[in-house]
């Protein structure tokens, strides 16, 4: 048996936190989530996570508590220069808050500067199977990737990429989160936290975390410009295929000329039949129709079929013309972050000003969580 098994219920203190947690108002929400220290954004990010947080943000009531940072612990599962890390992270920070995350209505933080993070995980960690683990089936795409095979050589495979999941699962269950914005393909992760957070429940035999919720956030799956097969991504070979929020208007118009097409003379968004085509349109989509917002009814500007009707309206269905309004459009949208990315950029000092905030507001509320664990578990009393 385990040795968390044979840990003794200890219901003082904790126990009556965790009763007090379990009974606070349902319309009460602790929102959390994370985004890899990738450095400079390209425009899949910035029309996927970042964008979503300040949705989330704008839209949550004032009850609701909203815990965003930066993974830099899980960055660490793969390769990592000390230095471009460092500056990576600096640069997302201030992207985040370049993007309009609040760091007085959020608490935004690096994850990597809150202990707490790494106990809770080794304490999750004597939960969960080694079988459990191994159907996980993000870490078999990732060892892959970092290897460029399509075959998974386990023998490569390290402990920190396997076990990743639970540190997963010790970030949302740190902060009692209620509700966590995943797309499709973090479900999986997902399941195992709850999972987690019901045989912690059973081992300290009261209900201290609660099962946090699926929040499916709307997928603007942004593609490769090259290769409409593939997700936009820095780690892929030609720049071309990738529009970073720090590109110039010059450099956002020449990578949208050189995007793939087709040899048909018609705008139309069908995904599986003309990817190439339909990608330029869901970015328009994503971008609320960009250019051509006014042709557009507002509920219509993110749709992205009927985004092509319009462009096909507006250009008679030429290719060229369609790219014209797309760079027009990209570049609109971007140039208010950038100037303010490369404002927050030149001031290091206020950065770490916002970082230090979230860190003593993530704090607080980890070391509340990591005494009450301790307790339950027998460490302490």
């Amino acid at each position: 048996m385990l040795p968390l098994r044979r840990c003794a219920a200890r219901l003082g203190a904790a126990s009556r936190a965790a009763r007090a947690y379990a009974t606070a108002a349902p319309s009460r929400r602790v929102i959390l989530s994370g985004i890899q220290p990738t450095g400079v954004p390209h425009l899949g990010n910035y029309l996927g996570a970042l964008k979503s947080w300040v949705d989330l943000q704008n839209t949550a009531s004032a009850d609701d508590e909203l815990y965003f940072f930066i993974v830099g612990l899980h960055a660490l599962t793969v390769p990592q220069d000390p230095a471009r890390l460092y500056e990576d992270r600096q640069k997302m920070m201030a992207a985040l808050v370049a993007m309009g995350v609040d760091p007085q209505r959020c608490t935004l933080f690096h994850q990597d500067e809150v202990a707490g993070h790494t106990e809770l995980m080794w304490f999750l960690s004597c939960l969960t199977s080694f079988g459990r683990l191994e159907r996980m089936t993000t870490w078999k795409s990732k060892l892959a990737t970092l290897h460029e095979s399509d075959q998974v050589n386990e023998a490569q495979l390290q402990l920190g990429l396997f076990s990743y999941p639970v540190l997963q699962a010790a970030d949302i269950l740190l902060y009692h989160a209620t509700h966590v914005p995943v797309g499709e393909d973090q479900t999986q992760h997902l399941e195992l936290t709850r999972d987690l957070a019901h045989q912690f429940n059973n081992a300290v035999k009261t209900r201290y975390f609660a099962q946090p919720n699926y929040m499916l956030t709307p997928s603007k799956r942004i593609l490769s410009l090259r290769n409409p097969e593939q997700k936009m991504s820095k780690s892929a070979p030609d720049a071309n295929s990738r529009i970073l929020v720090t590109d110039s208007p010059d450099e956002v118009r020449a990578k949208v000329r050189r995007a793939v097409t087709d040899s048909e003379r018609s705008i139309t968004y069908e995904p599986e039949r003309r990817p190439a085509v339909s990608n330029l349109v869901g970015i328009l989509a994503a971008l609320g129709g960009g250019t051509i917002r006014d042709r557009l009814d507002a509920a219509a500007a993110e749709d992205p079929a009927a985004v092509a009707a319009a462009l096909q309206e507006a250009t008679g269905g030429a290719g060229a013309k369609l790219k014209d309004v797309l760079t027009d459009s990209i570049v609109e949208a971007l140039r208010p972050f950038q100037a303010e990315y490369a404002k927050l950029l030149n001031e290091p000092a206020y950065l770490e000003q916002i970082a230090a905030l979230g860190r003593e507001k993530a704090s607080a509320r980890a070391a509340a969580t990591i005494r009450d664990v301790r307790t339950l578990l027998g460490l302490q009393k």
